[in-house]
């Protein structure tokens, strides 16, 4: 059996399918971004459906997570959840009846039959035999009738197996080029669970085909699948419930650490932790971008309209691709240097809210103030969410100011004692409290009252008045604070 190119003509459609049973991996992010950039390239639909057929395991939680997750990377979809579309409903758990109607044809047409079966017995025969073939070894394909009421009397309930065809299974990959399995080694695979609710291996190729999607876009852990699910793609043509089979490109592994792949216990892969912590939804779909597509050989940083606009599904490779953290972060740095200052104080905003920096919502005061402040550091901050580190020296309350204790250690002894006395007396004689008088006031004092290298000047006032050795620009932000504020820091860390 070899599948042919049956879906060139008709419009793109493919499909985004994650199941909500935890955090979403960056390998789902990943896979969801070659989807859509697919779909934006060739004019097509982005399908997103949710498959929650594992009762037990799905969470409404997770589900939501996956949304906010979609939204905040800005992969919208045409059609699915909060949106509907022509093939409604979008969540398995709501398309029982398609399942059995496609249960019932499959059996009706002898595509399928009941396996009584224990998982024990089915291992036991296997071992006996020395089968190296992993899976079941078709005992139930043709079980008499009084085999099947001595099963039924014992008070067994079967599963449904679909019938493997003989022969060979070949596709051409759109990643991987042509892939060929012999089913011998692929057996008779479980379409529902004795108690009759359907599995993946039923419901995901029977929506993907009443949805007609066109192109399956998905991990490389899929690719052994993917035989099962072309024979039973051949079955659903022949029983009038597909039209067609989709092409299939399998993407390349995420590994992490040690070439091992990156897992779900691995704390990069938590998706959602990239939004806590300040990445740019850009950033972060910029760097994900390259693991295993690149827009160019000398380019690494691009915008999703550019990758959209230049995406090839063949370009994609099929080695894995390593999880690099130094390298998203200095992707995601790349992309805060394109924002102005006024942007990166709207987005910054939530997370100094978050973080308690600034009432929420922001008094006049603070706005003003953050107005002033935000252009210290944004050429200074590769995340959102350093902010509030970076300026919260500034807006806290001066009884609840701290030193880091370390920095203090560092820079706040006996040999900085001295400096914070000059400075505290050069900066409470100055007549005009403005960056350029502090700085001239300071220099003066320390480095030609004190003779320190101005690399090492500063220190001490930096720890006394921002709390830490890294902060914004000291002379500016000593005229931000104000001289009361400023003098009273000094005087706090003289003791």
């Amino acid at each position: 059996m070899s599948t042919t190119d049956p879906t060139t003509s008709a419009p793109v459609r493919v499909r985004m399918a994650p199941s909500p049973t935890g955090s979403p991996h960056v390998g789902l992010v990943r896979t969801a971004l070659f989807n859509w950039a697919f779909a934006r390239h060739h004019g097509g639909t982005f399908v997103f459906r949710i498959e929650d057929t594992d009762k037990e395991r799905s969470t409404d939680e997770s589900l939501s997570s996956i949304i906010d997750l979609m939204r905040w990377l800005g992969l919208d979809w045409d059609e699915g959840p909060e949106v509907g579309g022509p093939h409604a409903p979008y969540f398995q758990s709501e398309r029982g009846d398609k399942y059995a109607d496609a249960l019932a044809r499959l059996k009706d047409s002898s595509f399928t039959y009941d396996c009584y079966c224990t998982t024990d017995e089915a291992t036991a025969r296997r071992k006996a035999a020395g089968s190296k073939v992993q899976g079941y070894d078709g005992f139930c394909r043709e079980l008499t009738a009084e085999q099947v009421a001595a099963f039924e009397a014992d008070g067994r309930r079967p599963v449904v197996r679909f019938r493997m065809p003989d022969g060979s299974i070949t596709w051409n990959d759109l990643v991987r080029g042509e892939v060929s399995f012999e089913t011998e080694f692929v057996p008779d695979f479980a379409l529902c669970r004795a108690n009759g609710d359907p599995l993946y291996t039923l419901v995901n190729p029977v929506d993907d085909a009443l949805m007609e999607i066109t192109h399956v876009l998905r991990g490389e852990d899929l690719l052994s699948s993917t035989p099962r699910q072309i024979a039973l793609y051949e079955a659903l043509k022949e029983i009038g419930i597909a039209t067609a089979t989709p092409e299939f490109g399998h993407l390349p592994y995420v590994m992490g650490e040690g070439n091992k792949k990156l897992s779900k216990r691995d704390p990069e892969a938590h998706a959602l932790a990239y939004r806590d912590q300040g990445y740019l939804p850009e950033g972060l779909l910029n760097y994900l971008a390259l693991l295993g597509w690149a827009i160019a050989a000398d380019r690494d940083v691009f915008s999703l309209e550019e990758m959209v606009e230049a995406f090839d599904i063949k370009d994609v490779v099929a080695n894995p691709a390593r999880f690099d953290l130094k390298k998203c972060d200095a992707i995601n740095a790349a992309h805060m240097r394109l924002l102005s200052t006024d942007e990166i104080t709207h987005r910054a905003l939530p997370f100094l809210k978050r973080d308690g920096v600034v009432a929420d919502p922001v008094t006049d005061a603070d706005a003003q103030l953050l107005e002033l402040a935000m252009p210290l550091v944004a050429e200074r901050i590769n995340k959102l969410a350093e902010a509030s580190a970076m300026l919260g020296f500034l807006f806290v309350d001066e009884d609840a100011f701290t030193v880091d204790p370390e920095d203090a250690a560092k820079q706040i002894g006996e040999s900085g004692i001295p400096v914070l006395q000059a400075s505290y007396d050069a900066l409470a004689a100055l007549p005009t409290w403005s960056t350029d008088a502090i700085q001239a006031a300071l220099q003066a004092a320390l480095v030609e009252g004190l003779g320190l290298k101005p690399r090492n000047a500063f220190g001490p006032v930096r720890v006394a008045v921002t709390g830490k050795r890294i902060s914004p620009p000291l002379f500016e932000s000593l005229e931000l604070l104000g001289r009361d504020r400023s003098l009273g820091r000094l005087q706090r860390a003289l003791g």
